[in-house]
């Protein structure tokens, strides 16, 4: 993303719903036009010191709103705790949880920092793998059969990146049940939440928050960037039933955050409130299922070299490029794909995996406005059509149900991209 995604003319692979301006976000208020209603976005006349460590009280009430929405007990404000994006917010639960000699187990595939932050830390890192052929959900025996007596978390991204799926609410059970027979802490990055273009609270699989759940040994991280189209204002944050779990991070967190921006907090406080959230998130869920729609088609027509299994939520999707089932070089094909189309995806097996996990795999991120998706999918069909038999086959490839290594060395992993 950081050598491409800047010159790229259809950045498919971008993860946030397409971004909108504080002036879009005014529009979604149902308030608009009550006085000065305008100014009260960015508090222009505000002494632009700290202000509240912790981050803004309007933010964090707004945020245990959501979190406590149909739960017995409401979550405290005091027990969320502001950062500069999910990304802060995760380094920070490793950075105060994670020990030199721990044992850590990450739902896998994932979003790099999951795993290769807490191996950084000197902790051991298993992976518990997901894998296409079940739909991307991950078996719980496997992870029962990785627990050890050095286990201090687990962590699992739901719903999740690279693959749109969800970790359904039985097994969500089951993993805090697990968890708290073996006094093991649970982070769930949900950053994608609540983006759910193919599931409904009426399912029997759908999944809550992990804090929904009520237990005390969870933690769950969030942000404005993915399910709220606001990247630009690096607002996320930490939230836990625990007060001593969050006491910890907050402990963390003076060495790094200290406090986050007031105009950011102010932003993103406009934008959960009451009187927007519902109508942002119906804007960015109406348009997931829009693109995921436009990228079906896609799929289907190209089903004789393309497989997948569909996303339910979320914004990416992780699709199988494959010559008469063998895969094909997804390095090679990104790279001539944003060399030669302007289409941006990122290859699966260079950014989310080893060289033998993942062979094939592009993760398009199909959120982006609807016209980038349609005109690119447009280029990579006609660009297809002449240079896609050319392609080299992944060499050395097991594909996404290889057995891999299940523990990581920190010098596997530190250098490829997220």
């Amino acid at each position: 993303m950081d050598d491409w995604e800047t010159k790229a003319k259809y950045n498919i692979a971008e993860t946030c719903c397409d971004s909108i301006s504080v002036d879009q976000l005014q529009e979604f208020s149902d308030q608009k036009d009550a006085p000065e209603n305008a100014k009260s976005i960015i508090p222009s006349s505000k002494r632009m010191d700290y202000g509240e460590i912790r981050g803004s009280k309007e933010l964090r009430q707004n945020l245990a709103n959501l979190y406590s929405s149909k739960v017995g007990t409401p979550l405290l404000i005091d027990n969320i705790l502001i950062t500069q994006g999910a990304i802060a917010a995760n380094l920070l639960v490793f950075y105060a949880l994670v020990q030199p000699g721990d044992h850590v187990i990450v739902h896998y595939p994932t979003y790099q920092q999951l795993y290769a932050v807490p191996a950084s830390l000197g902790a051991s890192v298993s992976l518990w793998h997901a894998r296409p052929e079940k739909d991307w959900i991950p078996d719980l025996d496997e992870l029962k059969a990785l627990v050890t007596e050095k286990t201090k978390m687990i962590v699992i991204n739901n719903p999740n990146n690279p693959t749109g799926a969800i970790l359904p609410k039985a097994l969500l059970q089951s993993i805090v049940s697990l968890a708290a027979a073996h006094a093991i802490t649970v982070l769930s990055d949900e950053v994608y939440r609540p983006i759910f273009h193919s599931t409904t609270p009426l399912d029997a699989s759908f999944p809550p928050s992990l804090l929904s759940l009520g237990a005390a040994h969870t933690l769950a991280t969030g942000s404005l960037s993915k399910a709220y189209a606001l990247a630009g204002i690096r607002v996320g944050w930490v939230a836990s039933r625990s007060a001593a779990l969050t006491a910890r991070v907050y402990a963390a967190r003076h060495y790094t955050t200290l406090a986050v921006s007031q105009l950011d907090s102010a932003v993103a406080a406009f934008a959960l409130s009451p009187a927007v959230v519902h109508r942002l998130l119906a804007r960015n869920i109406a348009l997931a299922k829009a693109n995921l729609r436009v990228l079906e088609r896609f799929v289907v027509k190209h089903d004789d070299v393309v497989e997948w299994v569909r996303p339910v939520a979320g914004t990416t999707a992780f699709l199988r490029f494959h010559r008469g089932g063998r895969p094909v070089d997804d390095r090679v094909l990104c790279t001539r794909l944003v060399q030669e189309t302007g289409v941006l995806w990122c290859p699966g097996r260079h950014c989310f995996g080893r060289d033998r996990d993942f062979a094939g795999f592009v993760r398009v991120g199909f959120c982006c406005a609807e016209e980038v998706l349609k005109e690119g999918l447009e280029k990579v069909r006609i660009w297809m059509r002449k240079e896609f038999d050319d392609l080299p086959l992944a060499e050395n490839a097991e594909g996404a149900d290889g057995e891999a290594e299940r523990v990581l060395e920190v010098s596997e992993h530190v250098h490829q991209a997220d």
